[in-house]
């Protein structure tokens, strides 16, 4: 992780395309920065823009032939379900349109499931007596976060109850965050919790959308949870993937060998990965006005992955 965002230099050792690029403009920042599908690591010397050629689609097309002429088949990008591609957009296009730059979780999550990207349910309470009543129907144990229009990271403004036992635990954990949300960010606009069942304990995935200046959407994929801001053990690809992008992503971390079993541990679900990856390339293809994304953790089992918690951040209206 670096301090600051830094020029770099992106070269694709196939094409020789060549371009000027930031560090993902994220929460994280990331170095080495941004390499493309069968690009170098690059040089870490800042540089002036007018140095760097921009094309994009040669780069794109090289890419293209190299999967052709590659010895297993490989697919374009995944084609969604009949009514997955574009599901979500009206949600998208009335927020933007409201000004709004920051969708909430519960409406993050019914996008993305939309999508048939699959997510842990969300259901909104606008009240104690509310909250208590969705996580009777939820089942516990239960969690509780704070639903605001401008509140990204929730979990540092003290907006996060997790493990809530029964309705007296619910109860209270609901003033204490209300209190809390309300010292840390007086302003913010609140309009209740999402109320959730407390999904089972998984390998911690991250994955995620950040858009370079010059590329584009890009895709970032690594171990999730805190491990993401520790390990920096992450890889990135230009959208949209192919089935050989998606897979040699995972393969790519240097935390592979605990996502494919390790001292006894069950393996993940990769194909899951693979396929979820490659719907969220879709997805965020054909939504330009989404500018970030992150979905973390992400749980992935051995038959099966979920998404626990999810931002999106759209374009300035």
């Amino acid at each position: 992780l670096t301090p600051a965002l830094t020029h770099h230099r992106l070269c694709c050792s196939h094409c020789g395309a060549q371009w000027y690029s930031f560090a993902p403009p994220r929460r994280y920042t990331f170095s080495p920065p941004l390499t493309a599908s069968g690009c170098d690591r690059l040089s870490q010397s800042p540089m002036q823009a007018s140095d760097a050629r921009v094309d994009r689609t040669a780069h794109l097309k090289c890419r293209e032939s190299r999967d052709r002429d590659s010895i297993a088949p490989v697919n374009d990008v995944c084609d969604p379900e009949p009514g997955e591609s574009m599901a979500g957009n009206d949600t998208i296009a009335s927020v933007h349109d409201a000004g709004r730059r920051l969708l909430t979780e519960v409406e993050s999550k019914q996008v993305l499931a939309d999508a048939g990207i699959p997510t842990t349910s969300a259901i909104l309470a606008s009240s104690r007596e509310e909250a208590v009543k969705v996580s009777r129907d939820v089942g516990f144990p239960a969690v509780l976060k704070i639903a605001s229009t401008n509140i990204a990271h929730k979990s540092d403004v003290g907006g996060v109850r997790l493990n809530l036992a029964d309705e007296d635990e619910v109860s209270q954990a609901y003033d204490a965050m209300m209190d809390a949300v309300a010292a840390s960010s007086p302003g913010a606009e609140i309009q209740g919790v999402s109320v959730q069942a407390m999904a089972r304990p998984g390998i911690e995935l991250v994955m995620g959308m950040s858009k370079d200046p010059q590329f584009g959407p890009v895709l970032m994929f690594g171990l999730g949870g805190v491990l993401v801001e520790v390990l920096k053990d992450v890889a990135f690809r230009i959208a949209p993937l192919t089935t050989r992008d998606a897979a040699d992503m995972i393969r790519e971390i240097k935390g592979f060998p605990v996502l494919n079993g390790y001292r006894g541990q069950d393996a993940i679900d990769i194909a899951a990965v693979e396929e979820n990856l490659l719907k969220l390339s879709g997805f965020v293809d054909e939504r330009p006005l989404i500018k970030e994304l992150d979905l973390n953790p992400v749980f992935a089992y051995s038959e099966s992955l979920t998404v626990v918690d999810a931002r999106i951040v759209l374009e300035d209206a």
